[in-house]
């Protein structure tokens, strides 16, 4: 893809996908068509994997309509890395929570549903298309999931807010990073939507729980996967950058987190 007539940077576009809202910001020339292909590739992830829409491959799957084997190659990829990150969070991160009968049934919640992944996952994928079309600086924020590539400006890190859990306007902390994927799961915006597998009851002792790392989908997973299992004190966590605000409004991290803090 030429860049040859890509417009005077920077390139920002804003639109509402998911129930969020998805930001892009561009710092580099882009050819335009890079950055629709974007948005496009987020409306196929939609139609494939919304467990609010009652048509989608995971919404059919989880009825029992569908094979998870002749789904689309998309599916089949989240639904396998999904098993992956089950097994390395000793079951702390589990898809299939809401088939159970312990589980109250709500809203958005379906027997099959890997939303703790699919958003993560996606705006790793995004970032992908921009960097084949040649931009090396931008960021994508997904209602506070982030990926960044290269530095924001004079070689600075990008500063991101990590969200306060009860306060909406306000921001917990703040971290710097570059070339790297930030995510934040919490309780406190859905209620108690993240389920403890343990126990198919609302998970408790972290409100909020933000990892970063290398892939935004894996770091979306370890986040829900932490707020889950109500602890950043996990096997699984060991040598992973992890944040968690307590129930008792007690901010904890592991020590590869403070590299990143800035406050």
């Amino acid at each position: 893809m030429s860049v040859a007539a890509a417009p005077r940077t920077p390139t920002r576009r804003v639109e509402h996908v998911w129930g969020t809202v998805i930001s892009l910001d561009v710092r580099d020339p882009v050819d335009p068509r890079a950055v629709d292909d974007v948005f496009e590739w987020f409306g196929r992830v939609d139609d494939l994997l919304s467990t609010w829409r009652d048509d989608t491959e995971i919404s059919r799957i989880g009825r029992g309509e569908l094979d998870a084997g002749d789904a689309s190659a998309e599916v089949r990829e989240v639904l396998e890395s999904c098993e992956r990150l089950r097994r390395e969070t000793g079951g702390a991160f589990d898809i299939t929570v809401g088939a159970s009968a312990a589980v109250a049934p709500r809203p958005g919640l379906a027997p099959v549903d890997p939303s703790g992944f699919v958003k993560g996952w996606a705006v790793e994928r995004a970032a992908g298309i921009l960097e084949a079309a040649g931009s090396t600086r931008f960021i994508i924020n997904a209602g506070g999931d982030v990926v960044v590539r290269g530095h924001a400006a004079d070689q600075r890190r990008w500063r991101l807010g990590i969200p306060h859990p009860w306060q909406r306007h306000k921001i917990a902390l703040v971290v710097g990073v570059t070339d790297c994927a930030v995510a934040t799961s919490g309780r406190a915006e859905r209620g108690d939507h993240v389920i403890d597998p343990r126990t198919g009851l609302p998970a408790r002792g972290l409100v909020s729980a933000t990892i970063i790392g290398a892939d935004l989908g894996h770091a979306d997973a370890l986040a829900t996967a932490a707020v889950a299992y109500g602890s950043i004190d996990a096997g699984w966590l060991v040598g992973v950058a992890a944040m968690g605000i307590t129930d008792e409004r007690t901010v904890v991290s592991t020590p590869e987190f403070d590299a990143f803090r800035l406050d």
